[in-house]
């Protein structure tokens, strides 16, 4: 067995683990209100904490990475479409790149 083959073993045991475990300690339904809204959250926290950090890092240039995130902020707020929201922070970050 290679070591990308023992990698690939481990990485399907570690993902179906996050899964079955807690279907194994929770076999009733979650009825308190606090714990249903904290589990519905979750999912959204988590793609935060994952692509901010990503904004800032992804590129060599921190301004121009301020400036579409930024914009995206901006046009999310004001409740665009996601298409139109990554387009347009896109755009501002090639356009602000040739720039600074």
């Amino acid at each position: 067995m290679t070591r990308l083959t023992g990698y690939m073993i481990i990485m399907a045991l570690v993902t179906y683990a996050i899964r079955a475990i807690p279907m194994l300690f929770f076999r009733k339904k979650i009825e308190s209100p606090f714990i249903q809204s904290f589990l519905y959250y979750v999912p959204y926290a988590v793609l935060g904490a994952m692509t901010f950090p990503a904004i800032f890092t992804s590129g060599n240039a921190l301004i121009p990475s301020c400036i579409g995130c930024i914009a995206a902020i901006i046009l999310a707020y004001r409740e665009k479409s996601l298409l139109t929201v990554a387009l347009a922070a896109s755009f501002f970050v090639f356009v602000s790149s040739l720039f600074f």
